[in-house]
Order: structure tokens, then C-alpha cells, then sequence
């Protein structure tokens, strides 16, 4: 059975796709098969009744906060995640995506406006401080539009009043780390600091 939600500690996620415009040097993917001994390849890829039917029956034991989040970027499977996303809202959780934030490339058209409804928190992984780099370590099929892409698309959530976090991982190195913080602050966009796994 395909796992579409999945837990760690207290925290639940949510696991849409396995598709990724990135292939990241980085990412979690790399050797593995899931989190937490569970298995996160997917054949199918879930309608919202399916996702809804893997929660757990004791969310109350669980933090309020969802997190759409697994081995793709959820953004590719937008319309269960909208639907998803409006349910968890409806029985008083909030959610949150961690997104590489090339979602309008992805569809081809501006959908700020879904994320923004569907997530409180919008976690978008800035990964590099220029688009030079962060194709050098993300190899984005969109090659380096998806840097300004990304960046643009912090900002159309950020001016629809989404709540938006810029991360990036520790092994870029100090410098491009300090440089990240620049753009992150120019943007006004708080940034978030992760170590690899």
C-alpha cells in the first residue's frame, strides 16, 4: 500500500508525489526509500479521500500543525493538496508546505493564490544565494529560471498575505549561508538554517 501520510515524533505529513522538478545533491532521496521506517515511493498518486482515510484516528495526539511534506514537491498534486489542506482547516489544524517553490513554473500559470489559502506556513527552500549555484546543486529541469522563479514566487505569496520561510541547508558552506541571509532580509522573508541529515 502507498504510504500518504506518515509521522515523526509528533508531527504528521503528508506525502503527494514523488515527482520533483530538483534533483538536489542534498535531498533526502538520495539512498534512501522513506522516514522513519516508512516507505515513501508511491505508485499512484493520492485524491484527497485517500490521503484523508491515512490519517490518524487520534490527531488530537498529534501537533496542530500538518505538514504537506515527502519525497516530491506537493505542489505538483496542487488540487489534492487544496482539498486536503481545506479539510485538515475545517477540523481546526493549520498546515504548512515545504515547497522549492517553482509551483507557477510547474503549472504554467500563477497559483500563489491556492498555496496561500491552502498553507499558513509557505517553507520554501532557497537552497543557494544565485541562480548559477542553485543550479549547480538543485538541477532544476527549469534550469536558472527556477532560481527567479522561486524567488518571485516568495513574493506573490508574501504580497497575498501568506506567511513565507526561506530555508537552506548548512553544507553550502558559511559564506553562501551569510549571502543567503542577505537576500532572504532584502526580501523580507525570514530564513531558517537546517543542518543536513
Amino acid at each position: 500500500m502507498d504510504n500518504y501520510v506518515y509521522t515523526i515524533g509528533n508531527k504528521i505529513y503528508i506525502n503527494l508525489t514523488n515527482r520533483c522538478s530538483n534533483n538536489c545533491d542534498f535531498c533526502i532521496r538520495q539512498g534512501r526509500q522513506g522516514m522513519q521506517n516508512t516507505t515513501l515511493w508511491i505508485k499512484n498518486e493520492p485524491d484527497a479521500d485517500e490521503v484523508i482515510a491515512q490519517l490518524p484516528q487520534n490527531l488530537d495526539d498529534f501537533d496542530d500543525e500538518i505538514v504537506f511534506c515527502g519525497f516530491g514537491e506537493p505542489t505538483y498534486n496542487l488540487e489534492t493538496l487544496d482539498e486536503v489542506a481545506s479539510y485538515l482547516h475545517c477540523i481546526d489544524k493549520t498546515t504548512r508546505i515545504n515547497t522549492n517553490g517553482q509551483a507557477n513554473l510547474i503549472h504554467g500559470q500563477d497559483v500563489s493564490d491556492v498555496i496561500v489559502e491552502s498553507c499558513d506556513v509557505i517553507n520554501i527552500s532557497l537552497n543557494e544565494c544565485t541562480a548559477e549555484k542553485y543550479q549547480q546543486h538543485c538541477k532544476s529541469i527549469f534550469g536558472k529560471d527556477a532560481f527567479d522563479a522561486l524567488l518571485e514566487f516568495a513574493q506573490l505569496c508574501k504580497r497575498r498575505g501568506g506567511k513565507v520561510v526561506f530555508s537552506v541547508v548548512d553544507s553550502i558552506g558559511k559564506d553562501d549561508v551569510e549571502k543567503c541571509q542577505q537576500l532572504a532580509k532584502k526580501l523580507g522573508v525570514p530564513l531558517r538554517v537546517r543542518t543536513k541529515e
